[in-house]
């Protein structure tokens, strides 16, 4: 620790030691958690504009409120990394993300400062609100509420959904809007632009705080009263400003915008709102990536830069040339070219395009992309409403974020059978992002739904393809899953060709042992079948199965009759997939083989890189030879 560098923040392990400081000091406070979250960044990836948009905020959140037992509750968890420096885990920050190290996400399973899981966006209001509900039950009445959203969370319909019972139900909480014009990519939609055109003067809000406290001292600001005086003053101030304001319409105080930057002026506005009764929030405009001229410039691609010189701000980018792909380059590339041939082709992702790459289609045909923000149920139902009347959506969501949208894949797409095309991203296991972030849950969670056609590739070609059939009429509501990284061919772009929906292939024919794998991770067991066959001289099938539903009945069939021993392999939760699939279809057709199952255990899956956490789980390459071998 460098002392010299970081002269108060050395001397501040938790939130106390920070109370001790004068406000004065608080500007050097967030110099020196600025410039220590370059460094750690810098050597150990992670998020990082984010966090770096959020320190003022955070430096005074905890300075104000008696943290841990003053609830903050924060939405969009990748802006906290400050929040965890400033709360007894700086001595440990550099095993941010790292196997066993602190987590990537906060979580009350780590630090009792983590009041709530967020991994996801959108969630803080409703939570919070709970937490706010539950002091009033447990008569903790002293103890504050705050939730924190940003990062064009506000955006997402839970948050609304929060909104909405905050301004109807008793609460004193305090709702900070993080307001830095971003999610990932640029923040989009009608509630963005409202956000940027909403002002309301600091005088007036000042002057109407101490009016308040004045009538409410001589007893003439009753509960009744002051809703009357509420709407009264919305009224007369929306025909004023010819803007209603959305938020004092339900009835939430408004402050704001104030610079969320000025550490000293958001502390005080804070302690002056703390004790304020009813609900109340906060708008503070933030530059995402303050402080460090490259991510300011380039947000979106400072979101997550990976390994980069502090110094001079020149990201460490490996040499990728002849190398495979990642496949979500090889999803937007191939969306484009499926696009310039298919004019009813659209592209749909939630705050997504740089992730998932349909920012490839975007260039070149933004009237035919569409980014909703964060909003995955209503991607997917947008999705519908196209799909209905004619035009052919590719809808691409992060596995993970795919289960927020549950509902609507059902009701408003497989229900019909549209033809909308779920791609999901980052499926299976996705290395340092966590629990939160894994996509362990798509096969399991969508594998009952009729009308579903449920598809993963071994490869980019088998990408490439499914993309194309998937496309061709007659086809429905079709979902094709792929991870996150790389494939595994450099010579990627081939002639695609149409693959018959519910159809797998055997990749290699053997005698004594059938493997039957979908998706990426059949490569992995392709080699461990070549090493066992070297090792032992066993004869080993391989099947990918490509297609978990339809199943590939003529293929389970010949492994029924001609194999004793079967083992299922796949890159998501044992419990409900691709292994339970084929034993189902074994007990129903009346064979009776010796099933292994390999996959993802019941049981949340940490952080870590993903060929460690292969090896924890036992789907590695040498975890497949043993069960082969057994």
């Amino acid at each position: 620790m460098d002392k010299n560098k970081f002269s108060l923040l050395s001397s501040i392990k938790y939130p106390e030691d920070l109370r001790r400081l004068s406000i004065d000091q608080l500007p050097q406070v967030c110099k020196e958690l600025r410039e220590d979250i370059i460094d750690e960044v810098a050597v150990n990836p992670g998020h990082f504009a984010s966090s770096l948009g959020v320190v003022e905020i955070t430096v005074a959140l905890h300075y104000i409120y008696n943290t841990p037992y003053d609830r903050i509750v924060w939405d969009v968890g990748h802006q906290a990394y400050g929040h965890k420096i400033l709360t007894g885990r700086r001595e440990n920050f550099c095993t941010n993300r790292k196997l066993h190290g602190i987590r990537p996400f906060p979580t009350p399973l780590e630090s009792e400062y983590d009041t709530f899981a967020c991994g996801h966006a959108s969630n803080s209001i409703s939570a919070a609100l709970g937490m706010a509900v539950a002091a009033r039950e447990n008569g903790d009445t002293d103890r504050h509420v705050v939730a924190v959203i940003g990062d064009g969370a506000m955006s997402g319909g839970l948050a609304f959904e929060g909104l909405n019972n905050v301004s109807s139900t008793p609460n004193d909480m305090l709702i900070i809007l993080n307001d830095n014009d971003m999610s990932i990519d640029r923040a989009v939609g009608g509630m963005e632009k409202y956000l940027l055109n909403l002002d309301t003067n600091e005088t007036y809000n000042r002057l109407r705080f101490k009016a308040s406290q004045w009538l409410h001292s001589k007893g003439y600001l009753t509960e009744d009263r002051k809703k009357g005086i509420l709407r009264l003053n919305n009224a007369l101030k929306s025909a004023l400003s010819h803007q209603q304001n959305i938020f004092e319409g339900m009835n939430i105080r408004y402050f704001g915008p104030f610079d969320g930057h000025d550490v000293k002026e958001v502390a005080r506005v804070l302690k002056q709102l703390k004790n304020m009764k009813g609900p109340k929030l906060l708008h503070l405009h933030t530059t995402k990536g303050k402080g460090y001229e490259p991510a300011e410039k380039s947000a979106t691609i400072w979101h997550a830069p990976g390994k980069f010189d502090p110094e001079t701000g020149e990201r460490i980018i490996a040499d990728t040339s002849n190398q495979p792909p990642k496949y979500q380059d090889v999803f937007g590339e191939t969306l484009l070219e499926l696009a310039q041939k298919n004019p009813k082709i659209v592209g749909v992702t939630p705050a997504m395009p740089t992730g998932c790459s349909m920012n490839i289609m975007m260039k070149a045909m933004p009237n035919r992309t569409f980014d909703v923000g964060i909003a995955e149920g209503h991607a997917v139902t947008f999705s519908g409403g196209m799909a209905k009347d004619g035009l052919i959506p590719f809808c691409n969501i992060y596995s993970s974020f795919a289960q927020r949208a549950y509902d609507n894949i059902i009701h408003d797409m497989a229900l019909l059978n549209l033809p909308v095309i779920m791609c999901l991203d980052r499926a299976g296991l996705v290395g340092e992002d966590g629990p939160t972030h894994h996509g362990a849950f798509d096969m399991a969670a969508l594998r009952p739904i009729p009308h579903l056609t449920i598809a993963s590739p071994m490869n980019e070609h088998e990408l490439r393809n499914l993309m194309y059939s998937a496309q061709l009429p007659g086809h429905g509501s079709y979902v094709i899953r792929y991870p996150r990284g790389k494939g595994v061919l450099v010579d990627w772009r081939n002639p695609m060709e149409e693959i018959k929906t519910g159809t797998g292939r055997k990749l290699k024919d053997g005698t004594d042992v059938a493997v039957l794998t979908i998706g990426p991770i059949g490569n992995d067991a392709a080699q461990a079948i070549a090493e066992v066959e070297a090792e032992t001289g066993m004869s080993i099938a391989h099947y990918d199965m490509r297609f978990l539903k339809p199943l590939d009945e003529d293929i389970l069939k010949e492994v029924g009759e001609k194999f004793s021993r079967i083992i299922t392999i796949e890159d998501g939760v044992r419990m409900g997939g691709m292994g339970s699939a084929v034993l189902e279809w074994m007990n129903d057709h009346d064979y009776q083989p010796k099933m292994t199952r390999m996959g993802l255990p019941d049981e949340f899956v940490e952080h870590g890189t993903v060929a460690q956490l292969r090896e924890i789980v036992h789907l590695d390459k040498e975890s497949i030879k043993e069960a082969i071998k057994k």
